[in-house]
């Protein structure tokens, strides 16, 4: 069972926002906060797996109270406000709903936090195995076994927390792994980190436009946000590879 709770200062939203997850068995409401500082109270009482979180609140904006939080749940932002995305997504959201919310827009956001709260599950090991010296692969500790990851085969890497998905084209493993850990065990030659949430295999890279990078998996094309941070030193990278 995934503990939720809502954070929204107008009693209408949060009603809503229950309605709907009275629709979905996996996941039960705990509390409803007005505001970030009874969520604070909350969090810091009950373990809460995903946390519905609006923006424009008094007192405390939710994308401040998220910065805030060492731990944070996973969080899904419901706002009026669609300029808040980027942000949003670069403090690792999992997803950003713009009021008014479908009923289909809430229910695949909730499919999602519910897929990541089972994988978190599988993954029961953690570290990186060493790797030799020049090797084109490593192992991780996944689903009971040790799995070896061919860094040629990798599109991208995942942050969900405290795990990461190491996706390939036709096949993903998952694994209790920081994202710190993992980007400094990858030869610098060939991946990059782009955001928070993020590290790309630059040969897999198949367009950069604008806050985004396009890479292929398993035979569509999937959109990666690049960070603030990250930016320039991307930039920086493709450059080298232009004719």
């Amino acid at each position: 069972m995934i503990h939720a709770i809502i954070v929204d200062d107008e009693p209408l939203a949060q009603d809503i926002l229950e309605t709907y997850l009275e629709k979905i068995p996996q996941i039960e409401l705990i509390a409803k906060c007005d505001n970030a500082f009874e969520a604070n109270d909350v969090l810091k009482d009950r373990d809460v797996d995903l946390m519905f979180l609006d923006i424009n609140m008094p007192q405390l904006t939710g994308t401040d109270f998220l910065k805030g939080l060492t731990d944070p749940p996973v969080t899904i932002f419901t706002t009026a406000y669609p300029n808040y995305a980027l942000e949003g997504f670069e403090l690792n959201a999992l997803d950003y709903l713009v009021k008014p919310i479908s009923t289909e827009r809430f229910l695949t956001a909730c499919n999602r936090a519910i897929e990541q709260a089972e994988l978190k599950q599988k993954a029961n090991a953690g570290e990186v195995v060493e790797e030799k010296s020049g090797a084109d692969f490593f192992f991780v500790k996944a689903d009971k076994k040790l799995v070896r990851v061919n860094l040629a085969d990798i599109v991208y890497i995942e942050g969900l927390k405290d795990y990461v998905i190491i996706r390939m084209p036709e096949d993903r493993v998952i694994t209790l792994q920081t994202m710190k850990s993992l980007d400094e065990r990858l030869p610098n030659a060939n991946f990059q980190r782009i955001h928070r949430s993020y590290i790309v295999n630059l040969n897999r890279i198949e367009a950069l436009h604008g806050n985004m990078v396009e890479v292929k998996e398993k035979g569509k094309t999937t959109s990666l946000p690049v960070g603030k941070s990250y930016r320039e030193v991307l930039a920086s990278r493709i450059e080298g590879f232009k004719l």
